[in-house]
């Protein structure tokens, strides 16, 4: 169950190597995602999240932001620590929705994910 960011784009690489050695590969995702997309060389389960790509996007630029902006330390530091507190928390909501989807879990259960 990968996260976005630069945790999915690392995985990438050993996803598709493990596809190319004929293992299915099974990625867990919320639909609402930077660079979890669907790719013919795994296979996808989705799930919702409360969280429009549009909110996601904004969550992510306003921590960049942020943490490359010029100022006051404190004030810098502030502004991270609050972007950083908006990732986790919409993290936090994408886990409780994925462990709420009876039907994915059921899925994964039978799967022996």
């Amino acid at each position: 169950v990968p996260a976005d960011g630069s945790h999915w784009l690392s995985m990438r690489e050993v996803v598709d190597m493990l596809q190319q050695k004929g293992h299915e590969v099974v990625v867990v995702a919320p639909e609402v995602s930077l660079h979890i997309k669907p790719s013919k060389n795994l296979v996808m389960k989705m799930y919702s999240v409360p969280l429009t790509q549009e909110e996601m996007e904004k969550v992510f630029q306003a921590f960049f932001r942020a943490s490359f902006e010029e100022g006051w330390i404190f004030k810098r530091f502030f502004k991270a620590y609050k972007g950083m507190k908006n990732l986790t928390e919409s993290w936090v909501t994408s886990c409780e929705q994925l462990l709420q989807n009876k039907e994915l879990i059921r899925y994964l259960e039978e799967s022996k994910f």
